[in-house]
């Protein structure tokens, strides 16, 4: 049924939860997860000698590290991984690499902003982008 997962990496919770629910649908599907980390660039901008390059170094440290941990996960688990790690707008990059890559599926965790019935503008905006199915957990 699925041969190629997409799930983007952010460290949140509803992230954790969607690499978790991503490597059994992989495992129970024999198919390779593709991580994704995207630096946010319309919120730190890029890098230029300034307070905002250390952030941006912090935060493609972390995404390393997501993506590192989320491919040991795999690699135990006999999953093929593929990881990666861009700067970029969040879902455009989600897109654009789910169009790339040319993935089943995307795998997302929603971030409520007021209310549990409500989603992420990340996942909402993929979702509605309509490219691959999406499935939020």
């Amino acid at each position: 049924m699925y041969d190629a997962i997409l799930v983007p990496v952010d460290g949140s919770d509803g992230g954790n939860r969607a690499a978790e629910h991503a490597l059994e649908l992989a495992d129970r599907y024999d198919a390779a997860i593709h991580a994704l980390y995207v630096v946010d660039v319309s919120r730190y901008g890029e890098p230029a000698l300034s307070s905002v390059e250390l952030v941006v170094d912090e935060l493609e440290d972390r995404g390393q590290e997501l993506l590192a941990t989320l491919a040991d996960r795999a690699d135990n688990d006999g999953i093929e991984v593929r990881t990666q790690s861009c700067h970029g707008v969040p879902h455009e990059e989600i897109v654009a690499y789910a169009e790339d890559q040319d993935v089943d599926l995307v795998v997302m965790g929603y971030q409520g902003y007021s209310h549990r019935n409500k989603i992420g503008s990340v996942a909402e905006r993929v979702t509605r982008s309509g490219v691959r199915p999406v499935m939020l957990v």
